[in-house]
């Protein structure tokens, strides 16, 4: 958790140097110390090593709280469930004290004062969070080989027999796991064989770690299906904001809504329907279904990529209306004026998007962390972050594609730097449409997914 504290503090540091007496400068002949070039260098050093922490913070962090429930008692898996969504719920409480609060100080008061605060309370959460050092508990680690190793051997071993029958290694899974999971990817139950067809101590895997490799390898098509959504959630901290620019953000006659602020309602949405859905959903589902979370994991993500298109189809509409108002009141040419609509006609994509994310997130943040062997649930909660950040280099690329496909040839680009004379509801019909196919291939692999022995014990 320190990591983030030192880039914190160099942020404000970078922020706080033009500040520095002018005269103390030619006084103290400090001139690479007060020199902007400076000032940049240790800005830049202090986002990467705020990046740096988060990266290993947050899968750690998280997978050390989730490591705090037993997994084997009923009541404990329970509650584990429930941790995944009050975590996110903290975390979005965060995000949105920082819209409302530190943005209004950044822009009003001091930089200086907008970055150290933050850097504060790290700070303090470091304290707090060492203070609880004796009371954690700690998970043992069974097995000397380490999980990459074993693993790896599997995918290895599997290939090197692969002109093995594949009926002796069958019998060798089935006849010793009566698994569900044994059926699938059956490849992988060559690496229970020798070379030669008999079973060798040393040289083969055990069952164990070839249903660990499954285990793993059954998480592709998930990801993998994960990564339109991603490009999706993209959107509403770029072209969401891009429009709500454009628009009548007016409160009062002297007070506006910062555009960035907007998002604000994605938080604010995820702060409220987290408890409903926890305190009531939960409940009611748990009682009709049996199930301790309700529902799956799987199926609380499928419903979130339902709405994460609705949101789509609701901003493309908004655009469609945006630009029909542009014009009809002569603006299409005046890219600097204020549309006579309202900004609060955005707040349903908002909404949407803050409930999708609400199911969405939270569920993928369990199924990486229950689906993977023990050793790999930090990596687990990695893997689930990657989605987002692989997601958004693929919004980019997508949107660079497009824009020299639409724009090539003297053409009319879909993402001009004039929003009203943009085509960015096609954009959004685009990913709707993209979500719908992902949609479809999402449920595909769910429907065919297999839990994890622990899991499925628990849904039973």
């Amino acid at each position: 958790m320190s990591t983030p504290g030192p880039g914190l503090g160099l942020l404000t540091l970078s922020a706080t140097l033009p500040s520095l007496n002018t005269s103390w400068c030619q006084k103290a002949d400090t001139s690479i110390l007060c020199s902007p070039q400076l000032q940049v260098i240790i800005f830049f050093f202090s986002l990467y090593l705020v990046a740096f922490g988060q990266g290993g913070h947050k899968p750690c962090v998280q997978a050390f709280g989730a490591d705090q429930f037993d997994a084997q008692n009923p009541e404990e898996f329970k509650a584990k469930s429930s941790f995944f969504n009050w975590w996110y719920f903290g975390l979005c409480s965060g995000t949105l004290v920082a819209f409302l609060i530190l943005n209004y100080i950044q822009d009003n008061l001091s930089w200086v004062l907008g970055f150290g605060i933050p850097c504060i309370i790290m700070v303090v959460a470091l304290v707090v969070f060492l203070c609880g050092t004796t009371t954690y508990r700690y998970s043992v680690k069974r097995n000397e080989k380490s999980p990459f190793v074993r693993i790896g051997q599997v995918f290895v071993l599997a290939v090197r027999n692969w002109r093995t029958s594949s009926i002796a290694a069958d019998k060798e899974a089935y006849g010793t796991l009566p698994s569900a999971g044994s059926e699938q990817y059956k490849f992988l139950n060559k690496a229970l064989l020798a070379p030669d067809g008999s079973k060798e101590h040393g040289k083969v895997c055990c069952i164990g770690e070839v249903e660990e490799a499954k285990a793993v390898l059954r998480l592709v098509p998930i990801w993998a299906t994960s990564l339109v959504y991603a490009v999706v959630l993209a959107q509403s901290s770029t072209f969401f904001t891009k429009q709500g620019a454009t628009m009548d953000r007016s409160i009062t006659t002297s007070v506006k809504i910062p555009a960035a602020s907007l998002q604000a309602f994605i938080s604010l949405t995820i702060v409220l329907s987290i408890p409903i859905y926890d305190c009531i959903f939960v409940p009611l589902a748990r009682a009709w279904t049996g199930k301790p979370a309700g529902i799956t994991m799987l199926q609380r993500i499928g419903t979130g990529m339902f709405l994460s298109a609705i949101s789509m189809a609701l901003a493309a509409l908004t655009e469609m209306k945006r630009i029909k108002i542009a014009r009809e009141h002569g603006l299409v040419d005046k890219p600097e004026a204020t549309i006579p609509m309202s900004v609060w006609c955005l707040v349903p994509q908002y909404v949407v998007t803050g409930l999708s994310d609400m199911l969405t997130m939270v569920g993928l943040q369990e199924f990486f962390y229950d689906q993977v062997p023990n050793e790999l649930r930090s990596i687990g909660l990695a893997l689930y972050l990657s989605i987002f950040g692989v997601g958004s280099f693929l919004s980019g690329i997508l949107i660079s594609a497009i824009d020299k496909a639409t724009g090539g040839s003297g053409g009319e680009s879909w993402f001009p730097n004039n929003l009203n004379k943009a085509h960015l509801y096609y954009f959004y019909w685009l990913l709707a449409a993209l979500s719908a196919i992902e949609l479809a291939l999402y449920f595909y692999f769910a429907k065919k997914y297999i839990y994890n022995r622990a899991t499925r014990q628990m849904q039973s």
